[in-house]
């Protein structure tokens, strides 16, 4: 059973995933455009400051870059937002690392500072968690598709609801062999 077919469309969950989507790639836009319309030096290891964070053209490009895929994802909505979120935070905090390792290095082509580093980590963190959301959590709602994957059987004994379009996960009764 792939996951992406059985959450529907109008399901709660979407919302969050496009909303953390949506809201962490607005973020990164506008810090990636502040630092292309300073016109940035794109390979410069000591960077200038926009919104507080060291930044060079080619960071601000990644950021951009970054931003259009979140917000590529939150306008998909659904298991591909919940995917790209969890990716993309998860980037973010490898990111985080590799850049501390890098930092006042020649290496350093994305001019990090520890500020950056520490938006890394929290950004990712962020992003990870929307995507997150209701899929690995405990306690998930009888109606949550993922606790029905999880619980086959649980899902047929406490009655959980049919998914969209009256369907059933794979392995349950009602449901694809």
């Amino acid at each position: 059973m792939k996951l992406h077919d059985v959450l529907p469309v109008d399901h709660r969950l979407s919302r969050i995933y496009r909303a953390g989507a949506g809201l962490c790639g607005a973020a990164l836009l506008v810090f990636g455009c502040l630092g292309l319309a300073h016109g940035l030096s794109f390979f410069s290891t000591h960077g200038e400051r926009i919104a507080g964070l060291s930044s060079n053209g080619l960071l601000s490009l990644v950021s951009v870059v970054t931003a259009l895929v979140l917000v590529g994802g939150a306008l998909v909505g659904g298991n591909v937002a919940s995917t790209v979120n969890i990716t993309v935070g998860a980037l973010f905090v490898l990111s985080g690392f590799v850049n501390l390792a890098l930092l006042d290095s020649t290496a350093n082509i994305l001019a990090f500072r520890i500020q950056n580093v520490l938006f890394s980590f929290v950004m990712g963190l962020v992003i990870a968690t929307f995507g997150m959301y209701g899929r690995v959590s405990g306690k998930l709602p009888l109606d949550n598709p993922y606790w029905s994957h999880r619980h086959p059987r649980a899902a047929e004994r406490d009655g959980a609801p049919a998914l969209a379009g009256g369907t059933r996960p794979a392995g349950l009764p009602g449901g694809p062999a």
